[in-house]
């Protein structure tokens, strides 16, 4: 009879470490069947690995699905309209990718009857929120199981000691390697935890990156290319239409070339604790600096001023899990409605390590008006003595207040 009543369990399954002693621990403490789900989300290694491990495993239902361009588009996408950046530096590389994930979880548990679905996730980390809030926002009476935060394989090295006694094929561990630093991985970035890295005084070592050059190995000739943009998105690269996977796909590796992309932050995680980690984000790092310097020439002031007060809590919203509620919906909405008019070129300069706008222009949308900006004689344009009652009247609570003050 099966634990709890539970029969059939979808996992979220990469054929890691983790994920595949999960499948040993659910059959043996659940006794129930296992469905593994594997997405390709754009994390640069075959997916299709996963498939034989499962085989292996005595799993009879796999789902191994091209997830690249949905993810791309549905999400990556809307979320760089937002220029969104959480603590003023991450570009929510792994945030993004969960709400995908829990949205095809009980969706295949739909397919297939399943009672419950199940991840990865560790007991201290956001993956664990953000994967479980989607799932119940899409699928209400779902049943979670995460066997972090029931299992005693507290550290790297029990998971590998289980691996051992249980015969489960695990790459580094069959090796002899050290356990390598906890990585994640997908279109928009690949991030490294652990290691040396959870003292924050400590440099990454350079073979770590994986993406990028160093800056300062990068090229000495700086590389130009030219973003086409279409109602606040990306459509074409130097004037070759693209979808958004393959735009991505363009930027990392050019941006990868250039060095651009490095970050190393400590942030602050939605279950209270402050963590350490290092992140490669080429295209992202161009795609935001591209996209607000669009929105420059495109913009209304006040609409882009709004959008900027809103961006950090949007952006938020994203990385604590609440990519399916409605008021993430709401602000989507907004954000979407400010994008009609983000249409024409950007040229951007990828120089070792930085992205520097270089020309900017839209014939249909922008609002820059050489008459009346120009420093040489406008023709009438713009009346500069209307500055002067411009100015007394923003004045006239200062002077009031001077006065009171005495």
């Amino acid at each position: 009879m099966a634990q709890s009543g539970i029969n059939k369990v979808v996992l979220a399954y990469s054929g890691g470490l983790d994920t595949s002693i999960i499948v040993k621990w659910l059959q043996d403490e659940y006794r129930c069947e296992v469905v593994t789900f594997t997405a390709d989300i754009g994390q640069g290694e075959e997916v299709e690995p996963a498939r034989a491990k499962a085989q292996a495993a005595g799993i009879r239902e796999i789902y191994i699905e091209d997830l690249r361009e949905e993810f791309a588009r549905d999400f990556v996408f809307p979320m760089f309209r937002a220029n969104a950046v959480y603590e003023g530096e991450y570009l929510l590389g792994t945030s993004i990718a969960r709400p995908l994930i829990a949205k095809r979880l009980v969706e295949i548990a739909d397919e297939t009857g399943a009672d419950a679905i199940s991840h990865g996730a560790t007991g201290k980390g956001n993956d664990q929120v953000r994967f479980e809030l989607g799932a119940y926002a899409l699928k209400p009476d779902v049943k979670v199981i995460a066997p972090w935060r029931e299992w005693d394989l507290l550290s790297r090295e029990k998971l590998m000691n289980y691996a051992a006694e249980h015969g489960i094929a695990v790459d580094f561990a069959r090796q002899g390697k050290k356990s390598p630093y906890s990585m994640d991985a997908n279109l928009l970035h690949i991030s490294y935890e652990g290691d040396v890295l959870e003292d924050p005084w400590h440099e990454p070592e350079e073979d770590m990156w994986r993406w990028t050059v160093a800056p300062e190995a990068a090229p000495d000739a700086p590389t130009y290319v030219e973003l086409e943009y279409r109602n606040g998105d990306i459509v074409a690269i130097d004037g070759e239409a693209m979808t958004p996977a393959a735009v991505m796909e363009y930027l990392n590796r050019v941006g990868g070339e250039n060095g651009i992309g490095r970050d190393d932050i400590v942030e602050n995680r939605y279950v209270g604790m402050k963590s350490r980690g290092c992140y490669e984000t080429p295209a992202g790092t161009i795609m935001l600096k591209a996209h607000r310097a669009m929105e420059s020439l495109t913009l209304d002031r006040e609409a882009a001023h709004l959008k900027d007060e809103l961006m950090p809590r949007y952006a938020e919203m994203v990385y604590n899990g609440y990519w399916w509620s409605p008021e993430r919906e709401a602000l989507q909405a907004l954000i979407d409605q400010t994008q009609h008019v983000v249409n024409g070129s950007v040229r951007v300069k990828l120089y070792k390590g930085n992205v520097i706008v270089a020309g900017r222009k839209s014939p249909t949308h922008s609002l820059f008006d050489e008459s009346i900006a120009t420093f040489e004689d406008d023709a009438g344009a713009y009346d500069q003595k209307d500055a002067a009652g411009f100015i007394k009247l923003n004045a006239l609570r200062l002077r009031v207040g001077a006065r009171r003050r005495g």
